[in-house]
This record gives structure tokens, sequence and C-alpha cells, in this order.
């Protein structure tokens, strides 16, 4: 049996205000290791809410999400801080890079967070820039790179830490299509081969079609969940 990585139960989100936002509705959801899985949507049906839940980025109004069985509503804004750090990989549409710092220097950056000893961060850091193909791009800042190359160094940095799973937030959204493809092909390569979980949020028709399951979201609450 595979093991259960992402466990929501009854996951709820509320935005309070005048009118409140019913952002995320009674969400049942199961992630298993290995998933490459894209939740899809129409703009406000809550799929990037359900992934900052996931990722511990916001907390639910009600309901449970587990992760590897532990329930991170019960934990204290410090503890989810270390918990995120050790145990889940971020990418966003944005890149987020440190301009000052170099590919190498960035991709070490969670790693030097985790007081990891500095000649262990170096070589994980250019094992895993080789990894995405830009091992001749290990000094270059963020401006010197395309925004597929930024990408790719996100990638790695996320992958530095060696994560439970990747949530992967419209990650070729700003990317051309060969940008987008060459990504995509580096991202199932690292699932295939490695065993790494992806769970991305994407209106990107791309990424849809190379997902092995795709959750439907309407209006907060699950529409469909196929499987190919």
């Amino acid at each position: 049996m595979k093991k259960l990585v992402v466990e929501a139960r009854q996951l709820t989100k509320t935005y309070d205000g005048i009118i409140p936002v019913h952002a995320v509705r009674n969400v049942d959801l199961d992630i298993e290791d290995d998933e490459f899985t894209a939740i899809v949507g129409p703009s406000g049906s809550g799929k990037t809410t359900l992934l900052n839940m996931i990722g511990g980025l916001d907390r639910p109004s009600s309901g449970s999400i587990k992760v590897n069985g532990i329930d991170l509503a019960n934990m204290s804004e410090n503890q989810l801080i270390d918990f995120r750090l050790k145990h889940i990989g971020f990418v966003f549409q944005s890149f987020n890079l440190i301009p000052v710092l170099t590919a190498k220097e960035n991709t070490e950056f969670i790693l030097l967070l985790q007081n990891c000893p500095q000649k262990e961060r170096e070589e994980r850091a250019v094992e895993l820039l080789k990894e995405v193909g830009l091992e001749d791009k290990l000094n270059s800042k963020p401006s010197q790179l395309s925004g597929g190359q930024q990408q790719r160094v996100a990638i790695a940095r996320a992958l530095a830490s060696k994560p439970d799973f990747m949530i992967a937030d419209e990650p070729t959204a700003n990317l051309d299509s060969k940008s987008a493809s060459n990504l995509l092909d580096i991202m199932e390569r690292l699932n295939r081969e490695e065993g790494i979980t992806f769970i991305f949020s994407t209106h990107d028709q791309r990424v849809i079609d190379r997902a092995r399951r795709v959750v439907t979201l309407v209006d907060g609450q699950i529409a469909s969940d196929e499987r190919t």
C-alpha cells in the first residue's frame, strides 16, 4: 500500500467580511505518495486556498488537514514554520528567488535556515542544480537567468531539504511554451524516477495534460476527481 501523504477531512475556509467568502467547503481529499496531481478550476474556485491549507500556509476555518498523519491545525505558528521548512517544498509562479544571491546560494538557502554544514549544503545545491540542467549557471543571479531557468532554480531550492512532497502553485503561468515543457519534463522525471509527490494548482492545460490525477474544484467543492 502507498503511504498517505495528505489527508483532508471536511476542510473548510471562510474569509470573514461584510459578505463572508466561502473559499473552500467541506472538502475530503487524500493524496498518496508518488502522485502527480493537478487541482484545477475557474478563478475563485478555491484551488489556491486549498493548496495553501495543504501546505500549512493558511489555517482552515473547520475540518482537519493532516500531513503524514500530523494534524497541522494543532500546531503553533512557529511549529508550522519549522514543519514547512523540513517537510514541504514550494514552487510559486513568481519564482520568489532572492535577487542578490546566485543560483547556488538561492538553492542553499533552505539548508542554511536548517543550520546545515556549509560543505554539505554546497554539495547538495550543486547536485540539485545539475539535476535540473543548470550546472553552468551556479554563479548566475536571477536577473541573469530566463524565466524558465529561474523556475528551475526554484525547484532545486524546494528539493534541497528533501521534502515529503512538492506544492506547485501555477508554476508555468509566467513561462513560454518551451520553458513550460522543459519544466514539466523535469518534474515528471523527478516524480517517476525519484518518487517525489507533486501537487499543482493550475489553469494551464499543459500541466493538466501531464497530470495523472485531476481534481476539479467548483465554488470551493470537489466537482470531479479523475485518474488517468
